[in-house]
């Protein structure tokens, strides 16, 4: 599999991806899509045709947005809801759950409905989980992770660094892409789980203290801004 360069191309391969994994039997998953500005409904829509044989229930953040889904998606038959409007989420006849794009501030909402869905499958979609300014960095954010978390399989994974992506797409291994030419991309390297920070800049640019030919940082020569990188990976997916 090669890292996309097109939205679309990129939605497919999370829709696949999300399907092979529900059939290797895992029941919490979710793709990320992590690209500044990416509107979240019309993703998520793409997601539906899957699910058509199915009985299923899409969550929102909130009561607005899934109104707004609901009116934007022609009133569907199926259940949309913003997290924590129902007061019985879970029904017996339900065979699996899409939560769109919630926060950290819903953590707890989506943990709870993960808990009570037992072995219906339930799908994040572009989720922002751990925002430390609420979740916190100590203890009980280690609680959280350990206990949620962790749980969860990462089943796609897209995310555009300085020069390169991180990428991952179930069942395959992360990877690290390096850009070589505008919209083309080299591998890396693979890994078996996802990189850190510290991992992905040792491995696209060694170690951070190593010297030039012009005897300044690695790090104080790299041309392009992260910003440049970001605008330049959206408008190649966008096009």
């Amino acid at each position: 599999m090669s890292i996309p360069t097109t939205l679309p191309d990129a939605t497919e391969q999370a829709k696949a991806a999300v399907q092979a994994a529900l059939q290797d039997g895992y029941t919490r998953l979710q793709v990320e899509m992590a690209i500044p500005e990416l509107k979240h409904q019309p993703i998520a829509e793409q997601f539906l045709e899957m699910f058509q044989a199915q009985q299923f229930k899409v969550f929102f953040p909130d009561a607005g947005s899934a109104a707004l889904a609901r009116r934007d998606w022609n009133n569907p038959d199926f259940i949309i809801r913003g997290l924590g409007e129902l007061v019985d989420p879970i029904d017996a006849d339900d065979d699996l759950y899409l939560v769109v794009n919630p926060s950290s501030i819903e953590v707890q909402t989506v943990e709870a409905l993960c808990n009570d869905a037992t072995d219906k499958p339930v799908i994040l979609l572009n989720p922002a989980l751990e925002d430390v300014a609420v979740v916190g960095i100590g203890y009980a954010a280690r609680q959280l992770r350990d206990r949620f978390l962790s749980t969860i399989e990462s089943c796609y994974y897209l995310r555009p660094l300085e020069d390169a992506a991180l990428y991952r797409c179930y069942p395959g291994p992360w990877q690290i892409w390096r850009e070589t030419a505008p919209d083309e991309y080299e591998l890396v390297q693979d890994l078996p789980q996802r990189p850190s920070g510290e991992d992905i800049e040792r491995i696209l640019y060694g170690e951070a203290d190593t010297e030039t030919d012009a005897g300044k940082p690695a790090s104080t020569v790299r041309k392009k801004s992260l910003l440049a990188e970001l605008q330049q990976f959206i408008r190649a997916l966008t096009q």
